[in-house]
């Protein structure tokens, strides 16, 4: 594309003032990716244990984000489940490369889902952060009655 965005760069491990907004190459799909327009990016606890470098993913610099929800600018040649224009959500290259926090990210199709119309996309960004913490408040919870 030749395009510069902006995104949140993690440029050294430790707490968010480790952080600051670059202006950065934007991606281009590869292979059989997607190039989403991030209109909405969720904050997920993973991002903080990234930030402060707990998991062993991390190598730095990088940009931090899994969930999001966008808009498709672009497809790579066979990609036949999306199309540009349509509006998605999903979680991300997790948990590895992440790419959240920055106006353009790249995806595999199988890590997006179309975003229902009665949801926006603030709403869609945060469905992943809490699909994956519902499993552990299950378990620990009861119903009285």
């Amino acid at each position: 594309m030749g395009v510069r965005m902006r995104a949140v760069h993690q440029l050294a491990f430790g707490g968010p003032g480790e952080m600051c907004v670059t202006e950065v190459e934007c991606p281009e799909p590869v292979a059989t990716e997607v190039l989403v327009r991030v209109e909405a990016a969720g904050v997920n606890p993973v991002d903080a244990k990234f930030r402060a470098g707990v998991t062993p993913w991390g190598a730095l610099p990088f940009i931090p984000g899994w969930d999001v929800s966008g808009v498709v600018e672009a497809v790579a040649p066979g990609v036949t489940r999306f199309a540009p224009g349509d509006e998605v959500y999903g979680l991300v290259h997790f948990p590895w490369r992440g790419g959240g926090y920055a106006e353009y990210v790249t995806a595999p199709p199988r890590h997006l889902a179309h975003k229902p119309a009665s949801l926006t996309h603030a709403e869609a960004a945060a469905l992943a952060a809490g699909h994956d913490g519902l499993p552990g408040a299950c378990a620990s919870s009861f119903v009285l009655g």
